[in-house]
């Protein structure tokens, strides 16, 4: 029972605490501590008041059906068939939300896609991919920036990050990590013949203020270019493109899309700081690729889904065995099924 899913107790002191800091006369002297305080005061009132408005309907909801009981009304009883499938979904959505409890699940997320070997064919598949994750963010209320974006050859994409922020951004987007199969008749192909093509997502979240990552400012190369692709006509005219190296682990982060070398350098070292926390949190591994969850080679035996648009029409996730027939659909952000049986398969 939804009791069960929720200390209620523990949840109202830890609001009641977060409004006492928020009155205190200094509250507002760091805005960005500030800032986080007030997010998380948001998210636990509304999880709590979403608490409270659903046992209100599920009360109403049993007066109504003792009311039917004793009078047969057919009115009546089609309201009460309708409440009840909204209340449904409405348990649903707080028990996904239960899920939701790792350290960063609440972050916003970093999404990294690369196409696998197969140039165009692929390049293609990230284009429709990245495509995919938009329109799902569009549709959940997530806002999308770009922050690195790399045009294919003669088609699609060769690489694009984009920060995707919001409540729980990274604990529905880590569902997404790992190897994405496509299969179809290829439009680039003027035999029409049937072709694979295979796509990584790498998701990190983005590290907040109060977390902290030290990074000695010797360990890192600064490289400043002319930014090239989507935009904007600003970013091509100066050398405000920045990619930064972390000379002691390889890693590379890069960003082009705002509108000044300094915010793209803090928007860089935002991305090199996750990366960098991922990569402590998992320190046993050896290489960065390894931090890409259940990924391995971006080629056949190694996707976590597959998406079949011939000779069939099929989504299967290869992980939870969650499968969907309207591909197109899934193409246009649908999403949420995919992500709700993957938190549900890892706890």
């Amino acid at each position: 029972m939804l009791v069960n899913l929720f200390d209620l107790a523990k949840m109202k002191q830890s609001i009641d605490s977060l409004e006492e800091e928020i009155v205190k006369p200094d509250f507002w002297n760091d805005s960005k501590k500030s800032a986080l305080v007030l997010q998380k005061s948001k998210s636990l009132k509304n999880t709590y008041n979403n608490y409270n408005t659903l046992t209100q309907n599920l009360q109403n909801l049993i007066e109504l059906n003792q009311l039917l009981a004793v009078e047969n009304d057919e009115e009546m009883e089609t309201e009460l068939v309708r409440d009840t499938k909204k209340i449904n979904k409405s348990i649903e959505k707080l028990e996904i939300e239960t899920m939701l409890n790792g350290k960063y699940d609440k972050n916003n997320a970093i999404i990294t896609l690369h196409p696998g070997a197969g140039g165009t064919e692929s390049q293609d598949w990230v284009e429709m991919l990245y495509r995919m994750y938009c329109r799902w963010a569009n549709s959940n209320n997530y806002s999308v920036q770009e922050l690195d974006f790399l045009e294919g050859d003669e088609a699609g994409i060769k690489s694009v990050t984009a920060l995707i922020s919001g409540e729980n951004a990274y604990g529905y987007l880590k569902s997404e990590i790992g190897v994405h199969r496509l299969v179809r008749i290829s439009p680039f192909d003027a035999g029409g013949r049937r072709h694979t093509s295979f796509a990584s997502v790498e998701v990190l979240p983005e590290i907040t203020e109060d977390v902290d990552i030290e990074i000695n400012q010797d360990d890192l190369r600064i490289d400043t270019y002319r930014a090239s692709g989507a935009g904007g006509q600003h970013i091509n005219k100066t050398d405000s493109a920045v990619r930064i190296t972390h000379i002691p682990t390889n890693i590379v982060v890069s960003c082009q899309t705002e509108r000044s070398q300094i915010q793209n350098r803090e928007t860089a070292m935002k991305m090199l700081k996750s990366k960098l926390l991922d990569l402590k949190e998992k320190e046993q591994k050896e290489k960065i690729e390894d931090l890409k969850g259940e990924q391995k080679d971006i080629a056949w035996g190694s996707q976590i889904r597959s998406y079949i648009f011939c000779p069939y029409t099929l989504v299967k996730d290869h992980r939870t065995n969650y499968e969907v027939g309207n591909v197109q659909a899934v193409m246009d952000g649908d999403l949420n099924g995919f992500m709700e049986s993957y938190l549900k398969y890892i706890k």
